[in-house]
């Protein structure tokens, strides 16, 4: 599916002419995420992702959706070992014992957020201050692989009993989130993202 009469200019990580990964772009990537079970969707297919392109886990996700009890973090904390055995045969997500024992170790571990917090989402927009950070990149050259921010998130998260969310995962579960708005300058969804991220969390 083509523009009517050109493509809209967009992030240089975005594969030109793949629909899943543009539809992703344009539609997810950056907005403003305060609802817990999506950060927690988000948190499982960033750990998920760990060492593979992110256009597989897109390509998954909906089987994500299925395997993970639509991203209920209750339901997934409540996995026992014959669930994680299950997991391990259902060719539709990554196949890996312990990304799958993370995803549930980590549904327990953001309910006992949720009971400090009251939410994830208080907790996690904390890290930036309860609104996006906006450096208004130029391009994806200027764009680092983790940052600061970043690096405290995933070290709470670790201190916490969290697997799979190295500083690096991190800041990419925050670029997804919204907390950063890495849309580059040039791209069509910057300003827009840039709307959407004007109202912080009360």
């Amino acid at each position: 599916m083509s523009h009517p009469i050109s493509d809209p200019k967009r992030c240089g990580w975005v594969p030109p002419g793949n629909e899943l990964y543009e539809r992703y772009h344009d539609v997810e990537w950056g907005v403003p995420v305060h609802d817990d079970r999506q950060l927690f969707e988000f948190l499982v297919l960033e750990g998920a992702q760990a060492g593979l392109s992110w256009l597989t886990i897109l390509k998954k996700r909906e089987n994500y959706r299925t395997a993970f009890a639509d991203f209920d973090p209750e339901r997934v904390a409540a996995f026992k070992g014959k669930d994680i055995a299950s997991l391990l045969r259902n060719p539709g997500i990554v196949r890996n014992r312990l990304k799958i024992s993370a995803a549930v170790t980590n549904a327990g571990k953001f309910l006992a957020i949720q009971q400090e917090f009251g939410s994830f989402d208080a907790y996690q927009w904390g890290f930036v201050g309860g609104k996006p950070i906006d450096l208004a990149r130029r391009g994806i050259r200027d764009i680092p692989a983790v940052t600061p921010e970043a690096e405290a998130f995933s070290k709470d998260l670790k201190r916490r009993g969290f697997q799979f969310v190295g500083p690096t995962i991190i800041y990419a579960h925050m670029q997804a989130v919204g907390m950063v708005n890495d849309h580059t300058t040039d791209c069509f969804r910057y300003a827009e993202v840039k709307r959407l991220g004007r109202n912080p969390i009360s």
